[in-house]
């Protein structure tokens, strides 16, 4: 089980805060899962250390704190936080029946349900299920995950599953909406495993989160359930996948076109701006007899074409064989940079780059052109004429075109080269200094001139 890694310095601060008599809602942000998580782990250090308090500060506040628990004196809240993430588990243990009346102390009776001493986490399991109720759960979620991620965290994720499905649908409405993903995807994961939504719902949510996780998740189960969908509901689910802007969606959405007995309007993504989405429309429209490259090529024929979609150009290259390089040549100097960039993208597919005839492109306005011309012209670094990169290297020059010049000439070696190279060290543009430095060091080392970045 993956351990969550915490921020022991920002825990640390927090816990000189409580100690300093802070309340807790000012001491750290409360609606915030690591925050607790890293108060817990913050702590401790301070025992050993003192990074924040001088030592006999955080001693004497250490020492106040064992007194009044072993008197049974009142604790504030402040205290009451650090005893539960104290060193000494008979203090946090002790600490676990002083929580009444204290509700926003409830994240560290969570992270103690998964404290490393047994008698400890006991206790806190115990203390757990004894105030968590549907509402509470929802609440404390984003920090019950987070330390379901930990050795020992299971049982929190239990106890709030079992909660949570035996409420009423509305209560877990927010989940669905919820800025941590991983409640998000605990929530649609429940809802797809329990059907609480139709195949049409689920295809809207995979069209709408920002999660891949939920996309890939609501995707995969709208299709699953897209054989029990009435032929004329079916809309109701292919168009949300259709129109999603994540290519996986797209691309689920137009594999089920086949199923739903749609196969010929896979030919509407045969030029598609993902390549996931192209190789599946090319596998569906083949699947009712269609040729794909036929296609291409018929799309490709009119390079003036001011309507042409630069897919078109993509998926030439990606089913076509080399003489189709002829047609992407006639694209490289089309109107629309997108085209442009995927005609020179797919010479270097068929490998029909030839790095002399596609060098004066290296001026393009378009950066998206720079840089697959650069790709493209690369492995020819040797064979590019030195004194004109060094040229396109001046402040003069668009930044997409320096950069190219700048990755050529490392690639290229020579003296002349590398002399220019070294002095962009002192360039204004941030990003070229770096390359440069980075350069430079190889250089030093001995090593490869070639800038990698």
């Amino acid at each position: 089980m993956r351990e969550v890694r915490e921020d022991i310095t920002g825990g640390s601060a927090a816990a000189v805060r409580l100690a300093r008599g802070v309340p807790l809602r000012e001491a750290l942000d409360c609606g915030a899962p690591a925050a607790w998580t890293a108060l817990d782990a913050g702590v401790r250090p301070l025992h050993w250390g003192a990074h924040y308090l001088v030592e006999w500060e955080w001693n004497e506040a250490g020492r106040t704190l064992t007194a009044a628990m072993h008197a049974g004196e009142p604790l504030s809240e402040s205290q009451l936080a650090l005893a539960l993430c104290h060193r000494d588990g008979r203090i946090r243990a002790a600490a676990l029946w002083r929580m009444d009346g204290h509700p926003d102390l409830l994240p560290l009776l969570v992270v103690r349900c998964a404290d490393w001493a047994e008698p400890v986490r006991k206790q806190a399991r115990l203390r757990l299920g004894e105030v968590l109720d549907a509402g509470r759960a929802v609440a404390l979620l984003p920090l019950i995950l987070r330390v379901g991620r930990r050795e020992r965290g299971e049982f929190a994720v239990g106890l709030a599953d079992e909660l949570l499905r035996e409420a009423p649908r509305e209560v877990l409405t927010t989940l669905y909406t919820d800025s941590d993903r991983s409640v998000r995807r605990y929530a649609y994961r429940r809802a797809v495993e329990e059907g609480l939504f139709s195949p049409g719902e689920l295809a809207r949510v995979a069209a709408q989160d920002d999660d891949t996780v939920v996309q890939n998740l609501c995707a995969d189960a709208a299709l699953a359930a897209l054989a029990a969908v009435p032929d004329g509901d079916c809309n109701d689910v292919l168009e949300p996948l259709l129109t999603a802007r994540n290519p996986r969606v797209r691309s689920a959405g137009v594999t089920a076109l086949r199923r739903a007995g749609r196969a010929e309007q896979a030919v509407e993504f045969l030029a598609d701006r993902a390549g996931l989405v192209r190789a599946c429309a090319r596998y569906v429209v083949r699947q009712y007899g269609g040729d794909p490259l036929s296609w291409y090529r018929e799309r490709c024929a009119e390079p003036g074409d001011p309507a042409l979609p630069p897919g078109a150009a993509a998926g030439l290259a990606e089913c076509g064989q080399r003489s189709d390089a002829e047609a992407l040549w006639s694209l490289v100097r089309h109107p629309l940079p997108g085209v442009r960039a995927r005609a020179v993208a797919g010479l270097r597919v068929l490998d029909a780059a030839d790095a002399r005839r596609l060098l004066p492109m290296l001026d393009d306005q378009a950066p998206g052109v720079v840089r697959e011309v650069t790709a493209a012209v690369l492995p020819s670094a040797a064979l590019l004429p030195e004194e004109w990169l060094v040229e396109r290297l001046g402040t003069g020059w668009p930044r997409a075109v320096r950069i190219a010049a700048f990755r050529l000439l490392a690639e290229r070696g020579g003296a002349a080269g590398q002399r220019a190279l070294i002095a962009l060290r002192a360039d204004p543009d941030e990003e070229l200094r770096l390359r440069a430095t980075r350069a430079a060091r190889r250089w030093d080392r001995g090593g490869s001139e070639a800038d990698r970045a």
